[in-house]
C-alpha cells in the first residue's frame, strides 16, 4: 500500500501530459487543476482503503477519462426539460404548470430583443410594467385594480406589510397553512411586520371568534383557502359573506389568499371545488391573492386583485418594488391571460386545463402507443393499468382524476433501478413506483414524448 502511495505523481507532472494539455484547451487550466487534484485524492483514498490490487497501475488510462467526465458534469445544465409521468399535473418539484406555446414564444421574444417593459409608447416617457397586464386581469376577475409580483407568498406579504405593519392580523387556526418548502402562513405574517392573532379551533371557527378578536390594533381579517388539504367531519368555518360583513362594519380590510386561484369555472370538467376569483371578489373580499403558475396555467407570479384604494397604497410601498415580477414572467403572463379572452377557449389552449379536461380515451391511446413500442422486449413485462392522477401544486387535494399508466416490470432490474435509470437519462423521465412496478402515468405525458420514453427504457433493458 505504501509503495502505491509513493507512485502517485505530483499534480504538475500530470498537468504536463498530453491528456491534461488537451483538457486544458477544452476547459481552461484552473478547472482542470481542480479536477485533477480531486481525482488524485480519490485514488489516494482508494489505495488507503485497499481497493487497488498490488498489480494495478496507480494512474492508468481511466484517470483522465474520469477527469474529463467530471469537467463535463460541471458544465452540464442541471435545470433541464423533463417528462412528467407521475400523474401529478401541477408538480411543484417539476416546475408546476406547463406554459402554452404562445407564452413560451412571448418569453423568447422579450429575452432576445429590447422591449417596452417600462416605456409608454404614446408619450415616450417612462411607464410601469404593471400596465401590460393590469387591465386584462381586472377584465377577467371583475377587480377594480391589480398588482403582479413574483409569487403568491410575496403577494400575501406585500399586502400585509403595506396594510398591517405593526398591527394585528386575525386568522383562523384551521387556515394557518404551510404553503410549500416548509414556509408557513404564520412565518409570512411575522416577516410582514404584522402580528398574528389566531382565532377558533383547528376544525371549527365561528364568526363570533373573529368578532371577539377585533380591537383597536386590528388591521386585517385574513382568510386562507385550504387549497392543499381539507378538514372533514366535525368542522365549520364562517362564509366569505359573513367575514366580509364583519370586516366592513368594523372598517377593516378583508384579505383572502386563494393559493391556486382559477379564472374560469372548472365544474363542467368535473372539478367543482376550486373557487373562481371573480366569485370571491363578488362575495365581498377586499383583496384576493393567487398564483400564476398553478391552475391559471401561466408562469410563476403572485397576483393581487381587489379594491383600487388599497392597491394604490400597496403599489406605493417599497416592498412592491422588491418583489416585482420580472420581464420574462410578465411576457408569459400577458400571453397566457390573452388565451382566456374570447374567442379563445382556455380549456383548449392552456396545457394544464387541457390536461384536466382531456377525454380519458385520449389518455388510453397514448398508453397504448407506448405499450406497443415496448412490447416483445426480452425480460420486460408491459401492461396498461387504470390509475388515479392528481391536480397537485396545492390544488384540489380531495379531487383525483381517472387516468391510465403503462406499468413496467423488468426481469433484470428492480423498479428502483429502472426509475433511477429513467431519471438520469438525457431527458429525465419521472414516474412512480407501486407494488414493485414502475408506473408511467400518461395524463401529463405529451404524445411527442413517447419516443423519448421508448429510447430511455430500451437503452437499459436491451443490454
Amino acid at each position: 500500500m505504501h509503495e502505491q502511495l509513493k507512485q502517485l505523481p505530483q499534480i504538475q507532472t500530470l498537468l504536463e501530459t498530453t491528456d491534461a494539455l488537451n483538457l486544458i484547451q477544452r476547459f481552461g487550466r484552473s478547472d482542470v487543476v481542480s479536477a485533477v487534484r480531486a481525482r488524485l485524492q480519490d485514488v489516494r483514498e482508494a489505495i488507503l482503503e485497499q481497493e487497488y490490487s498490488g498489480s494495478r497501475q496507480v494512474i492508468d488510462k481511466t484517470f483522465f477519462h474520469d477527469v474529463a467526465l467530471s469537467l463535463e458534469g460541471m458544465r452540464e445544465n442541471t435545470l433541464k426539460p423533463a417528462i412528467n409521468a407521475t400523474g401529478i399535473l401541477i408538480h411543484t418539484n417539476m416546475g408546476r404548470a406547463r406554459l402554452a406555446p404562445e407564452a413560451a414564444q412571448a418569453m423568447l421574444d422579450i429575452a432576445t430583443r429590447y422591449s417596452t417593459l417600462e416605456l409608454d409608447i404614446a408619450s415616450g416617457a417612462r411607464g410601469t410594467r404593471q400596465d401590460h397586464v393590469e387591465a386584462m386581469i381586472c377584465r377577467l376577475t371583475g377587480a377594480e385594480s391589480a398588482l403582479v409580483v413574483n409569487n403568491c407568498a410575496a403577494a400575501i406579504m406585500t399586502c400585509l406589510t403595506a396594510l398591517a405593519y405593526g398591527r394585528d392580523v386575525v386568522a383562523s387556526r384551521g387556515e394557518l397553512v404551510e404553503i410549500g418548502g416548509s414556509f408557513r402562513m404564520p412565518d409570512v405574517i411575522k416577516q410582514s411586520g404584522a402580528k398574528l392573532k389566531e382565532v377558533g379551533a383547528t376544525n371549527k371557527t365561528r364568526i363570533g371568534d373573529y368578532q371577539n378578536a377585533i380591537c383597536g390594533e386590528t388591521a386585517v381579517l385574513l382568510k386562507s383557502h385550504t387549497s392543499n388539504y381539507k378538514i372533514v367531519g366535525f368542522s365549520s368555518t364562517p362564509s366569505r359573506q359573513e367575514i366580509a360583513g364583519l370586516s366592513d362594519k368594523a372598517g377593516l380590510v378583508f384579505v383572502e389568499d386563494l393559493g391556486s386561484g382559477v379564472l374560469i369555472d372548472l365544474a363542467p370538467y368535473g372539478l367543482p371545488d376550486e373557487p373562481v376569483v371573480r366569485d370571491v371578489l363578488e362575495a365581498g373580499v377586499d383583496l384576493v391573492t393567487f398564483s400564476g403558475d398553478k391552475l391559471l396555467g401561466g408562469p410563476q407570479a403572485g397576483i393581487i386583485v381587489g379594491r383600487c384604494d388599497l392597491l394604490d397604497r400597496i403599489k406605493k410601498h417599497p416592498i412592491a418594488r422588491a418583489v416585482r415580477i420580472d420581464k420574462f414572467s410578465l411576457a408569459a403572463l400577458q400571453a397566457t391571460l390573452n388565451l382566456y379572452i374570447a374567442p379563445n377557449k382556455p380549456a383548449e389552449r392552456i396545457p394544464v386545463l387541457q390536461a384536466l379536461s382531456e377525454p380519458l380515451g385520449d389518455i388510453y391511446s397514448r398508453a397504448e402507443a407506448l405499450k406497443e413500442r415496448l412490447r416483445d422486449q426480452n425480460g420486460l413485462d408491459v401492461k396498461i393499468i387504470e390509475t388515479e392522477a392528481f391536480v397537485g401544486g396545492g390544488s384540489l387535494p380531495m379531487q383525483d382524476l381517472s387516468s391510465f399508466a403503462v406499468a413496467l416490470k423488468c426481469s433484470t432490474l428492480s423498479a428502483d433501478q429502472m426509475s433511477h435509470h429513467l431519471r438520469n437519462f438525457e431527458v429525465p423521465i419521472v414516474g412512480r413506483i407501486s407494488q414493485g412496478q414502475l408506473l408511467l402515468d400518461m395524463r401529463a405525458v405529451d404524445a411527442t414524448e413517447i419516443e423519448m420514453i421508448v429510447s430511455a427504457v430500451l437503452s437499459r433493458t436491451a443490454k
